[in-house]
């Protein structure tokens, strides 16, 4: 019944921006932190970005910040991945996923994960 489902991946060039959109369902998402992932081909799961439930604490690590904007609508159970100025390097499978423990950045943490969406950058 639980459900996150990502959106608005595509493919674009070098310098564009996407926002990426993460639709919750079947729990409280108000008392969920979100954060976001990624995974290239042949290489592991990336932290991204994450934001507390109440969107007091938000992390990046230094290959984004700057860049991408995490933010959420908990009246509209939503999360979303603003990403801007996109490098070749940020291609990957992007998914986000809730949790209610600490250590946001560790993909262990989280209880619950979406499908994924593509984003495709070209150079």
């Amino acid at each position: 019944q639980v459900q996150l489902v990502e959106s608005g991946g595509g493919l674009v060039q070098a310098g564009d921006s996407l926002r990426l959109t993460c639709a919750a369902s079947g729990f409280t998402f108000s008392r969920y932190h979100m954060g976001w992932f990624r995974q290239a081909p042949g290489k592991g799961r990336e932290f991204v970005a994450a934001i507390t439930a109440d969107s007091s604490v938000i992390d990046y690590p230094d290959s984004v910040r700057g860049r991408f904007h995490v933010y959420r609508d908990n009246s509209k159970n939503t999360a979303y991945l603003q990403m801007n100025s996109l490098k070749p390097e940020d291609t990957a499978v992007y998914s986000c996923a809730a949790t209610q423990r600490a250590f946001l950045s560790r993909a262990a943490a989280y209880d619950y994960w979406g499908q994924g969406t593509q984003v495709t950058v070209s150079s």
